[in-house]
């Protein structure tokens, strides 16, 4: 099968990446000695790392300023009661060091940081607090062939116990909520946050830090695949010839699989790279067959190109993830991805011709008669 991209670049993107992800990485642990020590022994074992390229430090908060050390990465406060966490946190953010304060009780860390002076930037308090977005909903309903589901509510709801029963609250994305009961959901959670919180805040060697520290791997898994997925849905609504968007896509699709299968530790040689190259590429071959089927359409063409486009990406990019999290390896992967592709074309061509499909159809002829009429009015 001859691929859309040029193979000896995909095996120069797969070698650039290992060399990221082998990048040397520094993390200092600051420890108030008032935090919950469930707290501070998940945090410790979080970023517990046996890499080569690795150096992770435990300090605990005394009278003296934390030394702040030649090359840091990052510093993570886990925090209690102290009135120095905001200081020394603002301390490393000066020195140009990234400090995330991870807690059990945002609300009272934020409260102390302010009275001492040292407001704690909301961005970087990580605590156990799942706080929903509807950005992606939102997306989802918009892309064809996808379903319309409808955008969640983009705050998370806690019920509160008051004198009169329990009452719930809306709780935004930049509320401040009480204290978070720990247990092994609240961890689960707990683990998520940091890992956004990593991706958002050291770009550079987000690679080097998921394959260092576990928990890391799947929030930057999911952002790939999102961000592919969105470029891969624009790439198909631009009007080019037929088939001159393939590289394009399938570029990006094996930028995405690479960067998930280096974040979980999996080995890219050569044969694995151009088989998963292989089964990047047949999504798009079966997707040109549904374009060609509405070629006199150009304009649901594109629509179609980019629904499937974004839904080719989004189950192949899934896939893997939950793959490699059931402790799959790379051996196996392209199976998994050919079944997700597979599944995925199949679905989208259906809803091509389904009503909603033809729908599309002839909402995108009206709109090309308008534009037509419109310009022969001038």
């Amino acid at each position: 099968m001859q691929l859309p991209v040029n193979v000896s670049e995909v095996l120069k993107i797969a070698t650039d990446m290992k060399e990221v992800a082998s990048t040397p990485i520094s993390v200092s642990i600051y420890i108030d000695d008032t935090a919950p020590g469930a707290l501070v022994g998940h945090v410790r074992s979080a970023f517990s790392s046996a890499a080569e390229h690795t150096r992770v430090t435990i300090d605990y908060l005394d009278s003296d300023p934390v030394a702040i050390k030649s090359n840091e990465d990052a510093g993570v406060f886990v925090a209690g009661e102290s009135a120095r966490i905001g200081e020394e946190a603002k301390r490393l953010r000066e020195a140009g060091v990234p400090a995330m304060v991870v807690c059990a009780d945002p609300e009272k860390v934020e409260s102390i940081a302010r009275e001492a002076g040292c407001p704690i930037p909301a961005g970087d308090v990580v605590a156990p607090v799942k706080l929903e977005s509807q950005l992606g909903a939102a997306i989802l309903s918009k892309v064809p062939f996808l379903g319309a589901k409808a955008p969640q509510g983009a705050n998370a709801m806690r019920v509160e116990d008051t004198p009169d029963g329990p009452v719930e609250e809306v709780v935004g994305d930049d509320a401040h909520v009480g204290a978070v009961t720990l247990d092994n959901e609240s961890f689960r959670v707990l683990d998520a946050r940091m890992g956004k919180w990593v991706i958002s805040a050291i770009k550079d060697k987000d690679l080097a830090f998921a394959m260092s520290f576990p928990f890391i791997r799947r929030p930057l898994a999911e952002d790939a695949i999102t961000a592919t997925s969105l470029q891969n849905c624009a790439v198909g609504l631009v009007p080019f010839l037929p088939g001159a968007d393939m590289p394009i896509m399938t570029l990006n699709q094996v930028k995405m699989t690479l960067q998930i299968a280096t974040a979980y530790g999996q080995p890219l040689d050569a044969d694995r790279v151009k088989e998963i190259a292989v089964i990047v590429a047949g999504a798009f071959v079966c997707r040109n067959l549904v374009r060609t089927a509405t070629k006199a359409i150009p304009f649901a063409g594109w629509l179609i190109s980019g629904g499937m486009g974004f839904a080719a990406t989004e189950a192949m990019g899934r896939a893997m993830v939950e793959y490699f999290e059931a402790g799959g390896d790379i051996v196996g992967v392209a199976s998994v991805m050919q079944t997700a592709r597979d599944k995925a074309m199949k679905v989208s061509k259906q809803a091509a011709a389904s009503p909603t499909g033809q729908n599309l159809i002839n909402k995108a002829k009206e709109i090309a008669s308008d534009i037509a009429a419109s310009g022969k009015a001038k």
